[in-house]
């Protein structure tokens, strides 16, 4: 890397995390910050390389005679997108090897305002780990055209244009992305003011051990997934079912209590009540709590540690 490339990936980490920013807020592309991060995070499910597409993008956006730009808010947008798509192409054969289930990485709602851009994205069912799992399921351009069109209102034309594709070829992947899409996801999630009471019980339950009042606040279909990533324990499977999932909730808080005591902070991540969990005061896991119709219907548990590093714990 030559001197003068370290330097821009310094002064784009600068711009990425807002501290320091080398433009001002008249900057176009300190201006769509925000936006940037949230479809590179939608696409690729991963903070830290939603954060490396806004820094790579920002590195091009310097090299573009940006008096030349008439649209900078579309012209940056295809730009990240371009590459988020490099960066989910090679994630996903990475992903083909990955041991046990895969969630995205917890990210999580603030009120800071130098975190605008996680507030950006932090919004609606888009963002829920249930949503982000089935864009997983389809194919990196697929993804960035819902992405784009669904949660971003892009137009055809401009989504054409970031991709290299025809409009009328943007139509169709978005019909056929659309479908697969409704077709995976009939049920909406509840929003966490909506969601905050049933996940209280839910979280009481748990560490109190009570599994009966457990099962009584979980959908009889509930379905629980832990990403140990084959570094830490976690089930290898889906645990399904509200009698097990119970079993195991309550199994595994037991398990922790016994290796130096169990702190708790509740907290707002990918869209769901959560709560962080920590061990003799080492972050744990990050569980989200999926709501719907009154009832846990999923439960979310990542302790993979490469993907609670920029968590704050």
């Amino acid at each position: 890397m030559d001197c003068r490339t370290r330097h821009l990936r310094v002064a784009a980490g600068a711009a990425v995390t807002g501290a320091g920013a080398p433009g001002t807020e008249a900057d176009p592309f300190v201006r769509h910050r925000p936006l940037l991060f949230s479809i590179a995070y939608e696409i690729l499910s991963s903070v830290v390389d939603a954060e490396d597409a806004v820094s790579e993008s920002w590195l091009r956006w310097q090299d573009v005679d940006q008096t030349a730009v008439e649209n900078p808010r579309a012209y940056l947008a295809r730009i990240v997108t371009r590459q988020a798509l490099n960066t989910a192409r090679s994630a996903d054969r990475r992903r083909e090897e990955y041991v046990g289930p895969w969630l995205p990485e917890p990210l999580e709602a603030t009120e800071s305002a130098t975190d605008e851009a996680l507030d950006h994205v932090l919004t609606g069912e888009a963002v829920t780990t249930a949503m982000l799992l089935v864009l997983e399921s389809l194919a990196p351009a697929e993804r960035a055209v819902f992405v784009l069109r669904e949660v971003f209102d892009f137009g055809y034309g401009e989504i054409a244009t970031a991709l290299g594709k025809s409009e009328p070829a943007v139509r169709q992947v978005a019909h056929r992305a659309r479908k697969h899409v409704h077709a995976r996801r009939s049920a909406a999630v509840a929003a966490p003011a909506d969601a905050q009471e049933v996940a209280e019980r839910f979280i009481s339950s748990a560490v109190t051990g009570d599994v009966q009042s457990l099962m009584d606040v979980l959908a009889p279909g509930v379905v629980a997934l832990g990403d140990g990533g084959g570094v830490v324990s976690a089930a290898r499977k889906p645990v399904e079912g509200a009698d097990r999932v119970a079993r195991y909730i309550v199994g595994l808080l037991a398990k922790g209590d016994e290796m130096g005591g169990i702190t708790f902070r509740t907290t707002v991540v990918n869209g769901m009540p959560a709560v962080a969990v920590s061990l003799g005061g080492v972050l744990d896991n990050v569980t989200c709590i999926e709501v719907t119709d009154g009832r846990v219907s999923a439960v979310y548990s990542v302790r993979n540690p490469e993907k609670l590093v920029r968590f704050s714990g």
